[in-house]
């Protein structure tokens, strides 16, 4: 079947690799990335928020979030950055049918962080919604990718 020789490593990995293709929105350019990862203070009159997803669970089901007017589908360890207007936000997500929301207050020229992650359900798995402290949202976005808005 293979001429005698074991199939490669290559061949072995192509399914996760591709699953992995599969989850999260498009990726940033690493200089965007790299940009992100310095955590800058927003422009006048706006404020920050990162939203991001940590970890494995569900590594093949991106999440669907929709915040500031925009949507992302966040793959496993990917993060967005938005700015918005001062006030209030609303962070939604969505697997399949199950949705999770939360609410917070941007001030002018503050950075908010947001972790979205899978939950396990009885039948299907669903999602929620955690403002973070600063510090823990910074070491999650340090491990993760930046993906681009859609």
């Amino acid at each position: 079947m293979f001429g005698g020789r074991s199939p490669s490593l290559s061949l072995l990995l192509l399914p996760a690799l591709l699953l992995a293709g599969c989850a999260g929105g498009p990726p940033a350019p690493p200089q965007a990335d790299q940009e992100a990862k310095r955590f800058d203070a927003p422009p006048p009159g706006k404020g920050a928020l990162y939203v991001y997803r940590p970890g494995f669970m569900g590594l093949a089901q991106a999440i669907d979030v929709t915040t500031v007017g925009t949507t992302v589908r966040l793959g496993s360890r990917t993060y967005v950055r938005l700015e918005a207007p001062p006030g209030p936000v609303e962070v939604d997500c969505k697997v399949g049918e199950k949705n999770g929301t939360g609410q917070l207050q941007i001030a002018d020229g503050q950075i908010r962080y947001v972790e979205v992650s899978m939950t396990i359900g009885w039948w299907t798995p669903g999602c929620e919604v955690a403002e973070v402290p600063p510090d823990e949202g910074r070491a999650a976005v340090l491990l993760a990718r930046r993906i681009e808005p859609q």
